[in-house]
C-alpha cells in the first residue's frame, strides 16, 4: 500500500547487506595499490646520509650539561617552572590541590558508584547485544 502512494518501503537487513556489498565491491575496483615512489620535486629534501664506518661521525662528543639542563627545564609543565601562572589560560587549572579532603567514609560528599540488580541486567543484555552484532 505504501507503494501506490509513492513512499518507500525501509530497508530490511538483507537489502541493507546487498548495498554494503555493492559498495565494497566498487571500492575495491577503484583502489589502485601505488608502489612506485619518488622524492617530491616541488619541495625537495636535502638530506646525507651518515657513513656507518667514518671515524669522524662515531667520535663520542661529552654532553653539555648546561644544554642537557635547559632541555629538561623546557619539557617541564608550567606549574614546575614557574611559580605563578604567565598568561591568562594558565590561571584556570593552575591550583590543582583539593579545597576539601575527600573523606571516603562520609556518604555526603562521596558518592561510589553502586551496583543493583537492574544495572548489572543491563549490562548483560548489551554484552550480549554487542556479542550479536560482532558475529554479524
Amino acid at each position: 500500500m505504501a507503494a501506490l502512494r509513492g513512499e518507500k518501503e525501509p530497508p530490511d537487513a538483507v537489502h541493507q547487506n546487498q548495498i554494503f556489498r555493492e559498495r565494497v565491491r566498487r571500492e575495491l575496483q577503484s583502489q589502485r595499490l601505488h608502489t612506485e615512489y619518488s622524492v617530491n620535486p616541488i619541495r625537495p629534501v636535502h638530506m646525507i646520509a651518515r657513513k656507518p664506518m667514518s671515524w669522524h661521525d662515531n667520535i663520542e662528543e661529552p654532553a653539555d650539561a648546561k644544554f642537557l639542563n635547559l632541555i629538561h627545564h623546557a619539557a617541564l609543565e608550567p606549574t614546575k617552572k614557574y611559580s605563578e601562572p604567565q598568561t591568562e589560560s594558565q590561571e584556570i587549572g593552575w591550583n590543582t590541590t583539593p579545597l576539601i579532603h575527600v573523606d571516603r567514609t562520609d556518604c555526603r560528599l562521596y558518592f561510589p558508584r553502586r551496583s543493583t540488580e537492574i544495572t548489572r541486567y543491563m549490562a548483560a543484555f548489551w554484552r550480549l547485544k554487542e556479542q550479536s552484532e560482532n558475529l554479524q
